[in-house]
Formats: structure tokens, sequence, C-alpha cells
């Protein structure tokens, strides 16, 4: 698909990016970048395999704004192993959870970059962008024990990291809520940790005005009717720890040779 204008009111643009292809086995992932006036946000930008594609895309869809932040939902490799090549070719400044810090810099960040990586308390924070504001909200164990989301109010989408996220459909935008179930329902089990941190997910964003539902993996979900369905899914939805409790036993199976 050729890149996707999610919003854009003449100051303020929400892009997602052509899928980069993610090619063999790696994993589908999604890279979206919200530009206000001259000041831009790249969210999750991937690995080492779609490196230079995602910034020949992202110089081109910045036009005359400069790359402000890298935003970092969480430490998988396929939003954080190719950190090192942004933070070398931008001035951008990268933010992840400050559980992550010491761990990035094992995809082979360079010690003259490491001030350019910050933190995220775990109870989010703002970022200023332009004039506006973005807010980092806390999304813990979903599925990351440091896990962060993005909350744009003014185009009113939610970047929800893997949250949302939904494999080897053929589409990016949901239009059957049950049909697209057995694109996610299985990722969802077995990746969230639980029930409880669902639920409180579920809480915390009813309250927000949310007209798309952006996850990193998968087809979004557009229009206040789609968001509540998916969000009052998830905050009921048994996962993680709630259906896996029969597996903490010794395997009883022959040792490997």
């Amino acid at each position: 698909m050729a890149d996707t204008i999610l919003f854009d009111n003449g100051t303020h643009r929400n892009i997602l990016l052509e899928d980069s292809g993610s090619s063999g086995s790696a994993v589908q992932a999604n890279q979206h970048l919200i530009v206000h006036n001259d000041e831009a946000m790249l969210l999750d930008p991937g690995g080492h395999k779609v490196y230079s594609q995602v910034l020949t895309k992202t110089y081109s869809a910045l036009g005359r704004a400069r790359l402000r932040y890298l935003f970092l939902s969480h430490q998988d490799p396929d939003i954080v192993a190719a950190v090192n090549g942004w933070l070398m070719t931008t001035d951008a400044t990268a933010y992840i959870s400050s559980l992550w810090l010491r761990f990035v810099p094992h995809f082979g960040l360079d010690h003259l970059l490491e001030d350019r990586l910050r933190g995220i308390p775990d109870e989010g924070m703002i970022f200023e962008m332009g004039g506006e504001s973005l807010y980092a909200l806390p999304a813990h164990f979903l599925h990351s024990v440091g896990n962060m989301q993005i909350y744009d109010p003014v185009s009113k989408i939610l970047y929800t990291g893997d949250l949302g996220a939904a494999l080897g459909m053929e589409y990016f935008e949901v239009a059957d809520f049950d049909a697209h179930l057995k694109y996610m329902e299985g990722f969802h089990r077995r990746y969230m940790t639980g029930n409880r941190a669902m639920s409180l997910w579920a809480d915390m964003v009813r309250n927000l005005d949310i007209e798309i539902i952006a996850p990193q993996h998968g087809a979004l979900f557009r229009g206040k009717p789609m968001v509540k369905r998916f969000i009052d899914w998830a905050g009921s939805l048994q996962c993680g720890i709630d259906v896996m409790a029969h597996l903490y036993k010794v395997p009883a199976a022959a040792p490997a040779r």
C-alpha cells in the first residue's frame, strides 16, 4: 500500500508509512509519523531490515519539518533494533520506558549517542511538539513490563503498539470486528500478560476522545463504534497467565538429544 494520510488539517498530519516489506519470517510492522508545524515524531521505527526504506519515506513525508522525537513503545527488536542508525542520521531524541535504558545499548547503540536515548517514567509523560502536546500513556504488561502508547489529541488517534496487533490479513483497516477476531485473538491471548492489565488499560482509555486506534502490527480501528468494540473486547479478554496456568509443570517429553 502507499503511505496513508490518517489525518491532515493543514498544520497537523498523521501518516501511516507504506509497508516496508518485512520479508520472510520477519513480522509485519507499521511505522507512523506525526507532523505538527515544523516538528515531527516517528513511532516505533523498526529494525535493520526496514531501516533504509523507512528512513527514505520519513524524509519524504517530513517536507520542511524536522524529526524531533523517536518514540519506542517498548524494547522489542522490530521497534528498536535500528535505533543507532536513526540517532546517527538524524538529530532526533529517542524515548523509551526508563526500564529499558540499559538494555537498548545491546542493539549496538554507540556510546557517543547514549545521551540522546531518554527514559519515560512509569506514569508516562507529555511531549511538546510545535505548540501541541502528545501524551505517552502507561500500558505496562501489554505486553512489555515497560510499555508505552501515544495519544494524539489533535487527530484523536491512539497508537497502541502491540495491543490491537493482528497478523495475516491483507487489509489495513478493520471493517468487520467479528471477522477480524481470528487475526488477533490468538496473539492477544498469548502475548498480553493478563486481564487485570487489560481491564486497567480499558478503564483509562475510555475517558479519551478516540477516532482511531492504530496498532504496530496489522489493521487499524476507525470510528468511535469500532474503537469502543475493541476497548470493550480487550477489557474483558482472558489472556496470558489467566489461561496458561496449566503449563507451569516440568515437561514430560523425552529429553533432547
